[in-house]
């Protein structure tokens, strides 16, 4: 894996280019253990390199055999997974706890009431070590090693100044009919009004710097429009064809018709704050 290079913005100090974050991401990279879990015996906790966070709601099936693929795909790199668990009804934070004794580099965070999937995304995100984020769903339909290819696009030494996050655009689909017709009659709506440049806004599987999440506005169901907020704040968001796997456990938390209303609703509220955005170009300190 390259090393990060340092990102940039504009106008920072007399008009010369500054650190956008204040961070270079030079760290080495930590050993890891058999099992994927990195090794961070006397080193005393050292800072990964790469936060993985995991919304779960219902997912007990998922749940352990996710995380353990998560942790087998980063193998040898210091990362942690942070699983949160968003109030669920079922088994997953028995599944979870049991998990974590097995992954050293697992941490379980719980929501005592549901909150919904883009404040579990928030929760992890605040409570994230790493720099570096990565989401994807609880469910399993995202494929863990397509991380690598985002993490990698987002931290390659020729990225754009302000590329910020790498999203994945979900190929080949696993899902049934009505579900895809649905996602396309949102995605070509809220492409047409907020004009961000992705196919597929609804895929979880994103990897991008923390500190550039930190400056958008959060509102639920926020994880839906992250490329927009990026934009709105000045940086840029690469697009990656990922996989997508068929559901084996459990079932969608969203209805179709839900999942429509919500969007359209959504996408006036995007379209507000972008019309509401200002920014102001060069900054100076005196």
């Amino acid at each position: 894996m390259a090393d990060a290079h340092d990102k940039k913005i504009p106008a920072i100090g007399g008009g010369q280019a500054g650190p956008l974050f204040g961070l270079s991401f030079k760290e080495p990279f930590c050993d890891a253990r058999a099992g994927g879990a990195p090794d961070l015996e006397g080193q005393q906790q050292a800072k990964p390199v790469l936060s993985i966070v995991v919304p779960m709601h219902n997912e007990e099936g998922a749940a352990a055999a996710l995380t353990a693929e998560i942790a087998a795909a980063l193998e040898g790199e210091a990362i942690e997974i942070i699983a949160v668990d968003d109030c669920s009804r079922d088994a997953t934070l028995s599944v979870l706890k049991a998990q974590k004794e097995r992954l050293s580099c697992l941490r379980v965070l719980h929501h005592k009431t549901n909150a919904g999937q883009s404040r579990a995304v928030r929760t992890g995100v605040l409570a994230a070590r790493g720099p570096v984020i990565a989401t994807l769903d609880g469910d399993g339909q995202n494929d863990p090693a397509d991380i690598v290819a985002l993490w990698r696009a987002l931290i390659r030494e020729d990225a754009p100044p302000l590329l910020a996050m790498a999203a994945g655009e979900r190929r080949k689909r696993q899902d049934s009919a009505a579900k895809k017709w649905a996602s396309r009659v949102a995605n070509g709506f809220r492409a047409r009004a907020l004009n961000d440049g992705s196919a597929d806004t609804g895929c979880g599987l994103k990897v991008f710097y923390r500190e550039a999440y930190l400056r958008l506005p959060y509102f639920d169901h926020m994880h839906r429009y992250l490329p927009a907020l990026m934009a709105r704040e000045g940086f840029e968001v690469d697009f990656m064809g990922v996989g997508h796997r068929p559901r084996v456990h459990g079932q969608s938390n969203y209805t179709n018709i839900g999942r429509l209303a919500v969007a359209f609703r959504d996408v006036l509220g995007v379209m507000w704050l972008n019309d509401r955005s200002r920014k102001p170009n060069d900054i100076f300190e005196l």
